[in-house]
């Protein structure tokens, strides 16, 4: 399972129901196939609600009512094409004499084929393709408490991932060992949630408590205590959060290892324009407005405008209920979406030099889409400038990048992909800035080729 996925989870919170939807909402933009919700009801059962679509096209007053509860998780999905059936949806729910529990994760197991197959030799039958439902086989076959048999799971698993179990008398939040996908603890009147970003929290009116640490299991229980426990060594445990979530994936509200996005976003805008600060002196480089392609490169546009002593113009318009055409599943549609979701703005884009920022260029359908479309409006020439390293590999854990013929930067140099894009110049943002603007603990494998895990079979698309 390859998915970029976001979670929301309360407990002992009176309506939490309502305050996992709403936590959905924010979260919307991690995934957009599919949303649902997990309740433990009065009688002890676990009940799930889930479907196809966005957060408030599946989830209906109705559903909230049947969903009424103090103790909630909740989940939406992006997830690859060939994965994108009903029996992937989450929450899982796992029916068991030992009492029922339902499970979320964000991510991608490296290792999952080979422990699926290990499982399956040993009597485990599979439904799903997800690694929600592998995690759930592994705390089944293990013994103890339920606490221990997490604990006991976990080690087998390898790669990126954030998970959150639901049981009748507890949450369990827990984020893998590299800490390449984001979990957090926010706190509302008393109790405490889980989120993917620390935004829903401000949706919700709760309080970010902290970043769960890579390799800890979290456990929240009835009385409102907290238990923490890390399924390896901690000095095995790094801090090697996903750069894309800076880059692209998160909203710009949230705050990543108390570094908000939007401010990291920003300064590769000031670190642009300082590469630039030359040409633009002597007049190699001529612009008269920066654009910034809506949204995530809109923080990215405004640090440049700022740092060259340009005005920042709104040039492109988004089409604010047309999703995301990276997280899009199928490459055919991701076209289409770019022609739908996105406008030039003639009067304001019409006889200028255009400074155009983009956070990146993945298959680069979006970047020569938008240079024809500010040319067809009039734009007297269009500058590109990347807010992040060229992506060079695929990524295995969580990121819908998984083989390299989906890459254009492994096919094209920078002149070949200007030439591609139709740009009149093209830079990217070096590698060294942004460790330096984001942090240096950073999973950036698909820009460096450098793994924090095995990848076991995943590795022969290398």
């Amino acid at each position: 399972m390859r998915e970029e996925c976001g979670i929301i989870a309360a407990f002992n919170v009176p309506g939490a129901q309502n305050i996992a939807y709403y936590g959905l909402t924010a979260l919307q933009h991690r995934g957009q196939e599919a949303a649902g919700l997990a309740a433990v009801l009065p009688n002890g059962l676990i009940h799930v609600h889930k479907g196809f679509g966005l957060a408030h096209n599946v989830i209906r007053a109705e559903h909230l009512q049947a969903c009424e509860s103090d103790r909630v998780l909740g989940h939406v999905r992006y997830a690859r094409s060939s994965e994108n059936t009903a029996v992937n949806i989450q929450p899982i729910v796992i029916r068991s004499h030992a009492g029922d529990f339902a499970i979320a994760h964000n991510g991608s197991v490296t290792n999952s084929r080979e422990l699926k197959i290990e499982l399956e030799a040993a009597g485990s039958i599979f439904h799903s393709t997800g690694d929600s439902e592998l995690l759930a086989h592994l705390i089944q076959r293990a013994t103890g408490s339920f606490y221990d048999r997490v604990v006991a799971a976990l080690p087998q698993l390898d790669g990126a991932f954030a998970y959150a179990i639901l049981t009748p008398n507890a949450l369990y939040a827990i984020r893998d060992h590299n800490g390449i996908r984001p979990l957090s603890l926010g706190k509302l009147n008393g109790a405490y949630l889980i989120s993917s970003e620390s935004c829903a929290f401000d949706i919700i009116g709760a309080e970010f408590v902290r970043d769960i640490a890579p390799g800890e299991i979290l456990r929240i229980s009835d009385n409102g205590g907290l238990e923490s426990r890390f399924y390896v060594d901690e000095d095995k445990c790094r801090d090697r959060l996903c750069a894309m979530e800076y880059v692209y994936f998160s909203r710009p509200d949230s705050d990543l290892r108390g570094l908000n996005v939007h401010t990291a976003r920003k300064r590769t805008g000031f670190a642009l324009a300082a590469n630039d600060r030359a040409e633009l002196t002597d007049g190699r480089l001529r612009a008269d407005i920066v654009v910034g392609v809506p949204d995530s490169s809109l923080s990215a546009a405004q640090g440049y405008a700022e740092a060259a002593g340009l005005p920042y113009e709104m040039g492109l318009i988004k089409n604010k209920y047309y999703g995301r055409t990276f997280i899009q599943p199928v490459q055919s549609e991701r076209e289409k979406g770019v022609k739908i979701k996105l406008s030039a703005v003639r009067s304001v884009v019409r006889g200028k030099h255009i400074l155009l920022v983009d956070d990146s260029i993945v298959r680069g359908t979006t970047s020569r889409r938008i240079v024809n479309l500010l040319r067809e409006v009039g734009a007297a020439s269009v500058h590109l400038r990347i807010g992040s390293p060229q992506i060079i590999s695929p990524c295995f854990y969580g990121v819908d990048m998984s083989t390299r013929d989906e890459l254009v930067s492994v096919s094209m140099d920078i002149e070949s992909l200007r030439l591609y894009t139709g740009a009149d110049s093209l830079k990217f943002l070096p590698l060294e800035q942004m460790r330096a603007i984001f942090g240096q603990n950073l999973c950036s494998a698909c820009f460096d080729r450098n793994y924090p895990t095995e990848l076991y079979s995943l590795g022969k698309e290398l």
